[in-house]
């Protein structure tokens, strides 16, 4: 399905493009939806009445997992399939938190194969019984997608281990890639089948599914998307080495809100859309968010939580307490230590062991007293990483009980089989202490469910014999690596490299006076059973809404192709500044004021050559040539730069220093405003730029007569960025007693005396101009691009609001960049406002010529 965008913004806004269908109101439940664009015109009709329909219907949350929450198994006798829910998985378990009206459909793989001649009676089965649609993905794409890149490639790289050599992970294969696109997009088409946009949300889950909201948000731009993902994500240094680290960023923007466990994991995200995307985050309320072409990202930071019916549904189960009486026999009093952990590189089993081994040989009276039973839990597919972590851990355990195990004890005992979870819990129950040791881990819920298990139940009480009112102990080792790890404040956080910390935290867990383990224990579990994957789904559905609540405020325009496709959120009053209308109005104008920003405007804001070009040169001059316009340059840079550069410009005016100083051409004398300003801060200010300057490699101080810049351009963006909002809080502190304004821009940080601003400078222009030639100027244009240029805007808009019908002059305030603004118009950069300058230059020019040869007005790009 082709998605419908497009590059010239111009031909959008005035109606020069597909005339796209409009929706009077909600699709189908089950149907494939094309993109559904915006009224070009910026109506928003019809757009209220979708929101209005919206909110009158039951909506559903579309749960898009790798695999669904599903059992499967064939009677190989009649033939038929035997599906039920996996109460293990999480993805089940978190419908129990959302809103009671709220349905919930899942979309995923089974984790076996379906015959092709069976997939469709299996796909009704499943959406009539389970709400369920099955995506059935080609075995060869299936292997290239799961085994191939995500499993050998894109996980462990999420795990931070780089593919520096043959052996430590694969390569990058693109047609691997390939395939993890191919896949993403049969999701995309299971989910277009069952959603109904207007209403419907829809939740990703983890990294198998990276590039489904691009594909998503192509097919429908006002899709409410919503991603969490469960593995870690590495430092920008890490990811940056993923050759299509540019399309995964981008595609993951393309939600409305990520969800991550933890801050840190978040706090990588967001250094990488820094790095490689030059975006920047917001803290709004509490709220973190990346503004991405007129839509705010936000980024939740939310640990996932255990299902606490199911834990005591199973320390309820008669098999669960017949399985602790079992296992009591067993130890014959010696105490139990329990691990769990799946089948992979990250876990640190082979660490833990060597541990183990460490704590038996420095205490040798513990030898004897206790067992370490090890669960491994069995990998979805076969993988040569799992064979290699299980031979090692069975040479490793195997050498630690010869060395240490005599006739009838063993320390160290590995269950590599399945193991029902009523089964762990019986060892959750018994054990004194849980030890999760893995080098790099997603959440890991296993010290939760050890946690409540040792809370118990009645059945579990009865079978050990116990009051059910005695006290309740646990004990608890946590690798810092793990995403549980900060929510568990009275856990032994330990290095799982350092063999020796891993040991004598060991050996302290089991150690501990009963009073401390009871104390630790009911803080972890008041914490637990509050923040239970209830919570956890309830408060990722309750910001989902919050993150989609102004799907219906703008108009939307899909842009870009492939995995570059992004969505423009435009307000209905801002749009793209049209040259039809502008030219209209500038023709019919006999007194105009032009007022431009310099760099980021005129000149490209990443030049290296900050002086114009002699083009920019010639579009000033054509328009300083008509003595109808009077245009001005209003920047921030120093009167002396501006005055050698601009030299060539006879009528050109400028206000340099954000006004501090003005001329009205070439032959005026520069003017002063606020010549009694006390400029005795800068003895403040310069000491302490000079040591953020000294210790921010690539950054520079900026000396004007009315300022101080520090800019920070070439700094490291993320240390610069840093250094930047440090500096801002030092400065205000120590001058907080001064007449001064510190304020941060594009990368700089500025001080300067209060009460000048370029909307200052534009007020004092337009009412000089008023009293020079007697009448108001009834065509105003101002461009800018940086926060400074805010202030114009406000002033000129100010001005056309008090003004009455009759003497409103026509106001263009346009922002270079699409971003929030007070301007009501955008240009995409130096490029279109060159292009737009030199149009009005070109009519002035001919205004005196034949109309034949006036200019044809229309924004195009020279190349």
């Amino acid at each position: 399905m082709v998605a419908r965008s497009c590059v010239n913004l111009v031909d959008l806004v005035t109606g020069d493009f597909l005339n796209f269908p409009q929706t009077a109101r909600a699709l189908p439940r089950v149907m494939t939806v094309p993109g559904i664009m915006s009224d070009v015109d910026g109506k928003q009709s019809n757009d209220d009445d979708l929101n209005s329909f919206a909110s009158e219907q039951r909506h559903r949350m579309i749960i898009v997992s790798n695999f669904l929450p599903l059992n499967a198994e064939k009677d190989e006798t009649s033939g038929r399939w035997c599906f039920t829910y996996d109460e293990d998985s999480i993805f089940w378990q978190l419908k129990d938190g959302l809103c009671a009206d709220t349905d919930v459909v899942y979309v995923g793989s089974l984790k076996v194969n379906v015959h092709e001649s069976e997939q469709e009676e299996v796909s009704l089965q499943l959406l009539k019984e389970f709400s369920c649609v099955p995506t059935f993905i080609p075995s060869d794409i299936q292997k290239q997608f799961y085994d191939g890149f995500c499993k050998q490639y894109l996980w462990p790289l999420l795990h931070s281990m780089l593919p520096m050599y043959p052996g430590s992970c694969e390569l990058f294969d693109r047609s691997l890639w390939q395939a993890y696109v191919s896949a993403n997009r049969i999701f995309a088409d299971k989910v277009m089948e069952v959603i109904n946009p207007e209403v419907d949300y829809v939740w990703i889950h983890d990294y198998h599914l990276m590039v489904l909201p691009t594909i998503l948000r192509r097919r429908h731009s006002r899709v409410k998307l919503g991603f969490f993902l469960h593995s870690p994500f590495p430092s920008s240094e890490i990811y940056r080495s993923l050759p299509v680290r540019s399309e995964i960023l981008k595609a993951l923007l393309n939600t409305d809100l990520i969800g991550f466990h933890t801050f840190d994991y978040a706090r990588h995200f967001l250094s990488c859309c820094r790095r490689i995307l030059d975006l920047e985050y917001e803290n709004k309320k509490g709220y973190l968010g990346i503004e991405y072409f007129g839509r705010t990202v936000f980024i939740k930071i939310l640990p996932a939580g255990i299902h606490m019916g199911r834990i005591e549904s199973a320390l309820s189960h008669p098999s669960c307490s017949m399985k602790v009486l079992e296992i009591c026999r067993e130890l014959e009093g010696r105490k139990l230590i329990i691990g769990v952990d799946d089948m992979d590189v990250f876990k640190g089993v082979s660490l833990k062991f060597l541990a183990i081994e460490k704590l038996l040989k420095e205490y040798p009276e513990l030898r004897g007293e206790i067992v370490l039973v090890q669960i491994l839990n069995p990998p979805n597919s076969a993988s040569k990483d799992a064979e290699e972590v299980m031979e090692e851990a069975n040479i490793t355990a195997e050498m630690i009980n010869e060395k240490y195990g005599f006739p009838g004890y063993a320390p160290i005992v590995i269950i590599d089989h399945h193991v029902p979870f009523y089964e762990k819990a019986a060892y959750y129950t018994l054990a004194e202490c849980c030890i999760v040791n893995a080098v790099r881990d997603g959440m890991n819920l296993i010290p939760y469910q050890y946690i409540v298990c040792r809370q118990g139940s009645a059945k579990t009480d009865e079978a050990l014999e116990i009051s059910y009112d005695s006290p309740r102990r646990s004990a608890l080792v946590v690798s810092e690596f793990i995403g549980c790890s900060p929510s568990l404040s009275g856990a032994i956080r330990v290095n799982p490299w350092d063999i020796n910390d891993v040991a004598e935290a060991l050996r302290s867990a089991i150690m501990m006076y009963d009073k401390e383990k009871k104390f630790r224990h009911e803080k972890h579990y008041k914490y637990v059973s509050s923040h239970d994957v209830a919570y956890w789904a309830r408060h990722f559905e309750q910001d989902l809404v919050f993150s989609c609540k102004d799907h219906y405020a703008k108009c939307f325009w899909g842009l870009g192709f492939g995995l570059n496709f992004r969505v423009l959120a435009l307000s209905p009053s801002f749009r793209k500044l049209c040259t039809h209308q502008i030219g209209s109005a500038y023709k019919r104008a006999d007194c105009r004021a032009i007022f431009l920003d310099y760099d980021g405007t005129i000149v490209p804001q990443a030049s290296i050559v900050k002086a114009p070009s002699p083009e920019v040169v010639s579009v000033l001059n054509n328009l300083c040539s008509d003595p109808n316009n009077t245009v001005f340059i209003v920047s921030g840079r120093g009167k002396t730069s501006l005055g050698e550069w601009l030299d060539q410009c006879e009528n050109l005016g400028i206000a340099a220093e954000h006004g501090y100083f003005t001329r009205w051409g070439k032959e005026s004398s520069w003017e002063m405003s606020h010549a009694d300003t006390d400029f005795t801060w800068k003895r403040i200010a310069e000491p302490v730029m000079r040591s953020y300057t000294e210790a921010t490699d690539g950054s520079y101080i900026e000396t004007k007569e009315s300022a101080l810049v520090w800019h920070y351009y070439d700094a490291a963006p993320d240390f610069g960025s840093w250094q930047a909002r440090e500096l801002l809080d030092h400065l205000e502190n120590v001058l907080a007693n001064e007449p001064v304004v510190v304020k941060k821009g594009q990368h700089i940080v500025e001080v300067k005396p209060q009460g000048i601003t370029k909307g200052l400078v534009v007020q004092q222009v337009l009412s000089r101009l008023t009293t020079m030639k007697g009448k108001s100027p009834d065509f105003i244009l101002c461009i800018g691009d940086d926060r400074s240029d805010e202030d114009m805007f406000e002033s000129i808009l100010t001005k056309s609001d008090s003004a009455t019908s009759s003497s409103a002059p026509e106001i263009f305030a346009c922002t270079v960049g699409q971003k929030p603004s007070k301007a009501r118009y955008y240009l995409d950069d130096t490029m279109d406002v060159m292009a737009l300058l030199t149009a009005l230059g070109s009519e002035s020019r001919s205004s005196t010529e034949a109309p034949s040869e006036k200019a044809n007005f229309c924004v195009e790009r020279t190349v």
